[in-house]
């Protein structure tokens, strides 16, 4: 199975610097959205926190909120991304995170500038620019995103081959190249996660493997990973 050609699903291949091969799985709209708002609420409630608190020094508390604020507003994410995985408390509890283009931790420089350019991207209300903007963007990338070459994404879990559903091993028709192998392994793990109607029309891309045309491409290529997880031998 080749990574060339269209793009499915969500994934998209990096390599990193150090030469490891990744698989990044793009969050959209709507997990975004969600995510945003519960750091919205925490943001809030941290308000309301400092209002009372700072309530009591009069003119100089105002001043100290404000300041507060300001900071709150546009460097609590920054803070996060930076020093906490790349992970808001809303994206974190959305299983999402912040990386660079090519998969690796964002760094200060880019995490700044995506957080300033949210001014642009929430005209004229509610995020409409940045909504747009994901939308039309096969990256699902806001503004601020692609000026900062960054990218949000699941925060997957490693998984070995326990992960791979039991079959009856198969071997491969033919001798398969590292990256061929790879692929099947990592498509039998995501099987449980896909749709039946989606697992059948990503196995039927490997026709060469599975036979043209050929009944059950699913469980072919499930009983072939299991072959290549040594299970059967």
């Amino acid at each position: 199975m080749s990574t060339a050609g269209p793009a499915l699903d969500t994934l998209r291949p990096v390599t990193t610097p150090e030469g490891v091969e990744l698989n990044l799985r793009l969050a959209g709209p709507v997990p975004r959205a969600c995510a945003w708002a519960i750091d919205f609420v925490l943001r809030v409630a941290v308000f309301i926190a400092l209002s009372s608190g700072f309530g009591y020094l009069a003119g100089l508390g105002v001043g100290l909120w404000l300041l507060a604020a300001f900071l709150l507003e546009w460097f609590y994410p920054v803070v996060f991304e930076i020093w906490f995985g790349g992970a808001t408390p809303g994206k974190r509890q959305m299983g999402l995170r912040v990386v660079n283009d090519d998969g690796t931790p964002v760094q200060a420089a880019a995490s700044v500038v995506r957080n300033l350019l949210r001014a642009v991207d929430f005209l004229p209300l509610l995020y409409g620019i940045g909504l747009v903007s994901m939308l039309t963007n096969r990256d699902f990338k806001r503004l601020g995103d692609v000026v900062a070459q960054t990218v949000v994404v699941y925060r997957d879990e490693p998984r070995g081959s326990a992960g791979v559903p039991a079959a009856a091993a198969l071997a491969p028709p033919r001798p398969l190249a590292l990256e061929e192998a790879r692929a099947i392994v990592d498509y039998a793990e995501r099987v449980p996660e896909l749709t039946p109607e989606r697992a059948e029309e990503l196995a039927r891309l490997a026709e060469p493997l599975v036979g043209a045309g050929g009944p059950n491409p699913r469980e072919r290529l499930i009983a072939i990973a299991n072959f290549l997880v040594g299970r059967g031998r």
